[in-house]
């Protein structure tokens, strides 16, 4: 088992090879290495499988031994500093490395049909598989600064993917917000730190926790400065893991390509603040402040994201939003002490939101070629609906991940969502309120996005498609189904000889090279190449969906419950996950996870499935039934301007200020603008006028008027002894008149 543990180290360095040598053709032989690009797919799934496997085994024997290996470098001696470098597995790294490799492969196999057509191809799977590597550096970090190391490259990955289209000004703006808001955390993360080595002189993770055992409750050091360097550690995790206030990049963060968003929001970048937070649990129990402030700031961060989720109309940005709301439950789990269920809901909720965002990725690639590939058109909710017809694998998989996600049992979300909840219960009654309304809303939310993508009539508005006026695409049924009175149709049936095909009345040109503008139809008479039809994608696309699926099936039940009554601690229940998955220091179970009976479990668990079902049911009720609030076409198009609401969603002034509120993200982002970026720049005017008009001011004025008096003397000096005797005699006469005076 020792020698497995010893070439551990290669786990993270496996797809560097194939980073390197595409990297190398990309610089050196850029014309063969892109006429072979596709090539390159299969040794990163390749690798990053062999590093997989490697992380699968560490887990059998973490699981059948747990034990904890490190191993250490000496990387600088200097006198009594020493700083090392190495890998520290144990049951939190086992875990975190099988979930970034299964969910990375599975991304990796979804980008090459996704990116298939993009000229970026290859710079795309450099980022990305540098990307995973920079977040297996993370998880197998042994001390404080190796993780700063890491956790900086990831950073560096997500501005490089979140801005990877950069000649869209949206896209580059979003890269940028990123990137500065991070920065805010990551200098908060440096200082804690640079404060922890002061107080300990060094950066490993032993010392910090044996301050937690030792020192903090014998009154050994300053309580209030290991506060604060706390702290800062831990606005490191607020802004990675996108919580309130620092969230406010994540939504922009949607701006990049599908794939890379599902990884963000999976297994990478969100996952790394969570993992901050469980790799020093140890010491963050033993600061009660410290643990307050992470509950609050989790249960704030929670219902925020459920309410801002609430009006989207991007599909990627409600899913963003879903994902800050569940980071939230993570937060508020790590906050109250129950460290299993916040894990145990990282691991549900990657698999779950992995399946969703791909899904979605999915959904997009049906719609471009009906609305072109912009992003405001091609991602918008408002312009989709009822393309269960057409792409049923996705739908499938997408209304799966969906009930996980809302909490539906028997799928993943719903055993660590309920653990949650329960234990947020049992710790203050305040938690357990917000924490149960927020996953009603959940429901509410995730159900609309499924209602709104893949229920009812397709809702695409074009602009030139009819000579004379405005004209609308629907989708039509083969089987003579009637589509809803008040839809405008600018549609022609036409029967050929080999087949039914529909055109409208003016048919735009289509572009031989436009990737999968042109769907085949199948009917009884034959098929037929068809007007933009939205259709299903590619095997390799389906096949991640399908895999991630089966987990979001089946991953929960590591979580179910089994009697261990024989246990003295008071603690009649517990899971395989709990069993295995414990703090990296002797702390008993009772302080890092709450003790809950089946009973309890049973109870809480109606009355969450009852919050859940009732949030799918006002959804269906708002959004299903084919959509009567969309029939008329001057709704649909009032609903597409930016500057009007729907005002059949809401029957009161009260209601239109909520859906406000959420659409425009709850005015934070304007809240910052105003204050952020539009007064800082008017501080730098005002330190501008200061330094140029008062400071250079004076120095310039001080000039000047040595200048004009040197102008003025020099015409004294005239050579004419009567002229020095007249101004001789004016001088006198001044200084006599004052003296005198």
């Amino acid at each position: 088992m020792e020698h497995t543990y010893q070439y551990a180290w290669v786990i993270p360095l496996l797809p560097l090879p194939v980073i390197m040598s595409m990297g190398f053709g990309l610089f050196f032989i850029p014309t063969a290495t892109k006429n072979l690009r596709r090539i390159w797919a299969f040794p990163s799934v390749l690798f990053l499988s062999i590093a997989m496997l490697f992380s699968i085994q560490l887990s059998i024997q973490q699981i059948n031994g747990s034990s904890i290996y490190q191993y250490l470098w000496s990387w600088t001696v200097n006198n009594d500093f020493s700083l090392e470098f190495g890998y520290l597995i144990d049951p939190l790294t086992s875990i975190m490395l099988i979930l970034i490799t299964t969910v990375g492969i599975l991304v990796l196999i979804y980008s090459d049909g996704y990116m298939s057509h993009d000229e970026g191809y290859l710079r795309f799977f450099v980022y990305i598989s540098f990307f995973t590597t920079s977040m297996l550096g993370l998880v197998t970090s042994s001390n404080l600064i190796q993780i700063y190391f890491f956790w900086e490259l990831v950073g560096m990955c997500s501005y490089l993917l979140i801005g990877f289209w950069f000649t869209r000004p949206i896209a580059a703006s979003a890269c940028q917000k990123a990137f500065v808001t991070n920065r805010v955390g990551d200098f908060g993360l440096l200082l804690g730190i640079l404060g922890f080595f002061w107080i300990t002189g060094s950066l490993e993770f032993r010392d910090l926790f044996k301050i937690a055992n030792n020192w903090i409750p014998n009154n050994g050091i300053n309580s209030l400065l290991t506060t604060l360097c706390a702290f800062l550690l831990f606005l490191g995790a607020v802004a990675k893991s996108a919580q309130f206030p620092l969230h406010v990049w994540l939504p922009d963060a949607m701006e990049g390509p599908t794939p890379i968003s599902a990884l963000i929001h999976a297994a990478t970048m969100v996952a790394a603040g969570i993992f901050l937070l469980a790799r020093l649990f140890p010491l963050f129990i033993s600061l009660p402040l410290i643990m307050a402030l992470i509950s609050l700031v989790g249960t704030i961060t929670l219902f925020l994201g459920a309410t801002l989720a609430l009006a989207q109309r991007d599909i990627k940005r409600s899913l963003a939003y879903s994902t800050m709301s569940q980071l939230g439950y993570m937060m508020l789990a790590l906050g109250i002490g129950s460290y299993q269920s916040a894990l145990f809901h990282l691991i549900t909720h990657a698999y779950s939101k992995a399946l969703l965002f791909l899904g979605s990725g999915s959904v997009i690639h049906s719609m471009e070629p009906l609305v072109g590939y912009s992003p405001d058109k091609s991602q918008n909710m408002v312009l989709m609906g009822g393309l269960r017809k057409y792409i049923p694998i996705t739908r499938t998989t997408f209304l799966w991940g969906t009930l996980s996600l809302c909490g539906i049992p028997p799928l993943a979300c719903f055993w660590s969502k309920d653990e949650i909840l329960s234990n947020s219960w049992l710790y203050s009654p305040f938690f357990g309120i917000i924490a149960s309304f927020t996953a009603g809303l959940t429901a509410f939310y995730m159900f609309r996005i499924y209602l709104l993508t893949f229920d009812g009539y397709l809702r695409v508005h074009f602009q030139n498609y009819s000579t004379t006026k405005e004209g609308s695409l629907y989708s039509i049924s083969l089987w003579g189904k009637k589509i809803p009175k008040g839809v405008n149709r600018d549609f022609v049936l036409s029967t050929t000889k080999s087949g039914v095909s529909f055109f409208s009345q003016n048919i735009p040109k289509i572009q031989g090279n436009t990737r999968n503008r042109i769907g085949c139809f199948s009917t009884s008479f034959g098929s037929k190449n068809t007007f933009a039809y939205p259709h299903e994608t590619g095997n390799t696309m389906l096949f991640p969906l399908l895999i991630l699926l089966l987990f979001t099936l089946f991953i929960g039940f590591i979580g179910i419950s089994f009697d261990n009554g024989a246990m003295d601690n008071g603690i009649s229940e517990l899971t395989l996950l709990s069993k295995w998955l414990t703090p990296s220091i002797n702390l008993t179970q009772e302080s890092s996870n709450p003790s809950i009976n089946s009973y309890e479990f049973i109870t809480n668990a109606i009355s969450s499935v009852s919050l859940a079902i009732f949030g799918l049911f006002i959804a269906y009720i708002l959004y299903g039934s084919a959509y009567s609030f969309f029939q008329n076409l001057d709704l649909i198009n009032s609903f597409y301007k930016e500057s009007e609401s729907p005002k059949k969603y809401f029957f009161d002034e009260v209601k239109k200020k909520i859906y406000s509120w959420s659409y425009n993200r709850g005015y934070i982002d304007i809240f910052y603008t105003r204050v952020f970026t539009i007064g800082i720049r008017g501080l730098t005017e005002l330190t501008e006028f200061f330094d140029k008009g008062i400071i250079d001011g004076i120095t310039n004025g001080v000039g000047l008027v040595s200048f004009c008096i040197g102008e003025e003397i020099k015409y004294v000096g005239g050579g004419r002894i009567s002229s020095y005797l007249f101004f001789f005699l004016c001088y006198v006469s001044v200084f006599l008149f004052f003296f005198l005076s």
